[in-house]
């Protein structure tokens, strides 16, 4: 049975927001309440329509069992009220989804850090692969991507590639692609036509925002160094390049995509805070690992999760069994949601199972 105590109280908020819009605000409050009114609008409409459908659903169903209707009318009567039963449990599978509690990060942008494995040149490959494969990806989404550090390949690629996506509700679309991601193909390098195992791993981190972690400038140890690699006359002439290590955890930080040694201090400093926000995290996650049993993988980043088999064109992700024979649409970033979705949809459907049972 769905809550209804808390359903009047999500509509009442609705309604009260809707009314405070109205009026003069400010800036902040104003984009505070019209994102809580984004976020409630679609289960409010859906309680809504849940209640119409109920009200008509016992109309039907006295119309129904009312001796005085004839045949004729009964006969229909009991066809919309099998489609109405069948609507009303699609509505509150909905509802129950909304009012499932939410990761307090999923509305966070992310940084994304890929890097090669095992493989050699193939794994470096394979990272530009999928780095490009979340850039398709996030421009579909009209989401922003700025590379923050990047080590390339002997033979293309990325040794390592760092990157922010920037776009409201990154972190809960691409949070479970956290892990060991396994490519197998025959490289053009391969006279026999050998297949190859190679892999690359994925972090995905919420971006740490300036209230969450307090650094203090005496735990910094921070240099300034000469861009390395290719950046024409720029290379080994300026000393933008800028390494930050965090004195307590020992987490090092190096920026050198920018000219601007302010611009590559500005990043490092934003890398950092997020990399120990999510030290933080994985200290609590750790802490209460019993009581998760409801996410699809630990997002540990020594797990395989997927792997993407060119021969065949096949991509299967392992957690929830999902195989696609889409691969080229699915590294082109077209049809990455589908995994995405089908991951979201499990997580879901396991929380939703974990509230009953607690119920």
């Amino acid at each position: 049975m769905l809550p209804q105590v808390k359903l009047d109280a999500l509509i009442v908020r609705h309604a009260e927001i809707e009314s405070r819009l109205s009026g003069q605000l400010g800036a902040e409050d104003f984009v505070r309440l019209s994102r809580e009114l984004s976020d409630l609008s679609p289960v409010v409409e859906a309680i809504r329509n849940y209640r119409a459908a109920s009200a008509e659903l016992q109309d039907v169903e006295a119309l129904f069992a009312d001796a005085a209707s004839d045949g004729e009318m009964r006969d229909i009567a009991d066809a919309e009220r099998h489609d109405l039963r069948d609507k009303l449990e699609v509505l509150e599978r909905e509802i129950q989804l909304q009012l499932l509690p939410k990761d307090a990060m999923d509305e966070r942008s992310v940084v994304i850090e890929i890097r090669a494995g095992t493989g050699g040149d193939e794994a470096s490959l394979f990272a530009g692969v999928l780095f490009r494969m979340y850039e398709r990806h996030a421009a579909k989404h009209g989401w922003k991507v700025d590379i923050v550090s990047a080590s390339e390949g002997a033979v293309g690629g990325y040794k390592e590639i760092i990157a922010d996506i920037t776009g409201r509700g990154v972190f809960a679309k691409l949070k479970f692609e956290s892990g060991v991601h396994r490519v197998q193909r025959v490289p053009e390098t391969e006279a026999s036509g050998r297949i190859h195992t190679s892999a690359a791993t994925v972090a995905v981190l919420p971006q740490a925002e300036d209230v969450d972690i307090d650094i203090r400038d005496d735990d910094l140890k921070i240099d300034t160094m000469r861009a390395q690699g290719a950046g024409g006359q720029h290379v080994n002439k300026t000393e933008s390049a800028i390494r930050i290590t965090h004195l307590p955890s020992g987490i090092v930080v190096a920026v050198q995509e920018d000219r601007s040694q302010h611009k590559n201090k500005a990043k490092a400093m934003a890398l950092l805070r997020t990399k120990l926000y999510d030290s933080e995290r994985a200290k609590l996650d750790s802490a209460r690992a019993a009581d998760r049993k409801v996410q699809v993988g630990s997002g540990d980043r020594s797990e395989r999760i997927r792997t993407y088999n060119f021969p065949q064109g096949r991509v299967t992700d392992h957690r929830i069994n999902l195989t696609l024979y889409k691969l080229p649409e699915i590294i082109e970033g077209e049809a990455l949601g589908e995994i995405i979705d089908a991951l979201v949809a499990e997580h879901q459907a396991a929380l939703l199972a974990a509230q009953n049972d607690a119920a």
